[in-house]
């Protein structure tokens, strides 16, 4: 531990474990923060995977608390437990993201899948955002990392999803431009190809592969040498973006792809 979060109290937003054999973004997100000395309140809709990672930071040391909620219906009560936990959000992590079976190419996407990939990659967030401003604005401080993706800015297949980030990150320059002058920092991460359960296991299944067929797939795609990045990557620069490091940044879109979104041709 290096205390780069040292006594910030933390809010992750979708940091349990998603089945599988790698690590995800939140749960990664989530132990590197507690390992460098922030307080995390660990929220999951699912209540056993906040359990879970809140007890894997206990048992290393680390101070964490569990709670299970929606982030499209539950915005406002995930910031009153923190508020009545600590007093104060020094930190929010908005990491909810999913696809959803319909989504595809505009021809093909439905209205059903659109909408519910909408409403909890974007407005999950903004509601989130919207809650923790008041605190963080009448503090004269706070960071938000939303963690988008690269489909935000390239892609053609999957509509629903690729516009939901594309709007989360409008939401953070928005944001950012918007309470700058209340000393609140937005910024976004923009991960690429990982080697996550629903990086990979999931997309296996909607392209009818085996793991490792997909695995070795998105590897070969990625110009870095070394293939996909993993949910430590994306904690790493979460980790950056919510420290005193990063005090002078704010409304950046920050890739971590490996060098995809600036290779041009094939």
């Amino acid at each position: 531990m290096t205390g780069r979060l040292a006594g910030k109290a933390a809010v992750v937003v979708g940091a349990g474990q998603q089945p599988g054999e790698t690590i995800g973004n939140g749960r990664a997100i989530t132990l590197t923060f507690a390992r460098e000395g922030a307080e995390v309140l660990c929220v999951d809709r699912d209540p056993d995977r906040a359990e879970a990672v809140a007890a894997e930071i206990a048992a290393a040391g680390g101070t964490a608390f569990a709670l299970a909620a929606d982030v499209v219906d539950d915005a406002e009560a995930i910031v009153v437990a923190a508020l009545a936990r600590w007093g104060r959000i020094d930190i929010l992590v908005n990491n909810v993201g999913i696809g959803a079976a319909g989504d595809g190419p505009s021809q093909v996407c439905t209205d059903e899948a659109f909408e519910r990939v909408f409403a909890v990659n974007f407005t999950g967030a903004r509601r989130m955002i919207r809650a923790a401003l008041a605190p963080m604005r009448a503090a004269g401080a706070g960071a938000i990392v939303n963690i988008s993706s690269l489909a935000s800015i390239a892609g053609a297949n999957m509509i629903a999803y690729e516009v939901s980030k594309a709007a989360l990150n409008r939401l953070t320059t928005a944001t950012a431009q918007g309470s700058a002058s209340k000393g609140v920092r937005c910024n976004a991460v923009l991960p690429g190809l990982m080697d996550t359960p629903m990086g990979v296991a999931t997309t296996a299944a909607r392209d009818g592969r085996e793991i490792e067929e997909q695995r070795a797939a998105r590897n070969a795609m990625v110009p870095l040498k070394g293939g996909m990045g993993s949910g430590w990557d994306t904690a790493n620069a979460a980790l950056f973006l919510a420290s005193d490091e990063a005090r002078f940044i704010t409304g950046v879109l920050l890739a971590v792809d490996g060098g995809m979104s600036v290779r041009i041709g094939g």
